[in-house]
């Protein structure tokens, strides 16, 4: 969907080898100013700093305690997971950043 927008990817990440575990995971978001995490077919909308460290961690992390996958940071965005309803609410809004 990314390539069809023609939206560039500045940094690709393989998650299966660069893991981020909780504490990584906050030093990263902690500057976000929001937070668009899909979760199935439903999106969360998080202003860190409204909300705090457990709140975000409970949201971005996976079962296995790590970083959901795919992040990406768009400004002072972070996308986290996968959902097609998120990409597609929110391409247009990417490419104008």
């Amino acid at each position: 969907m990314l390539v069809r927008e023609q939206i560039a990817v500045d940094v690709i990440v393989d998650a299966r080898k660069e893991v981020l575990h909780a504490e990584e995971t906050w030093k990263l978001l902690q500057t976000a100013e929001e937070l668009i995490i899909a979760k199935g077919k439903k999106i969360v909308r998080l202003v860190t700093k409204e909300v705090g460290k457990e709140e975000v961690l409970a949201q971005v992390l996976g079962r296995s305690g790590t970083l959901r996958a795919p992040t990406l940071r768009v400004g002072s965005r972070f996308f986290v997971g996968w959902g097609e309803a998120l990409f597609q609410e929110f391409c247009t809004g990417i490419q104008k950043e």
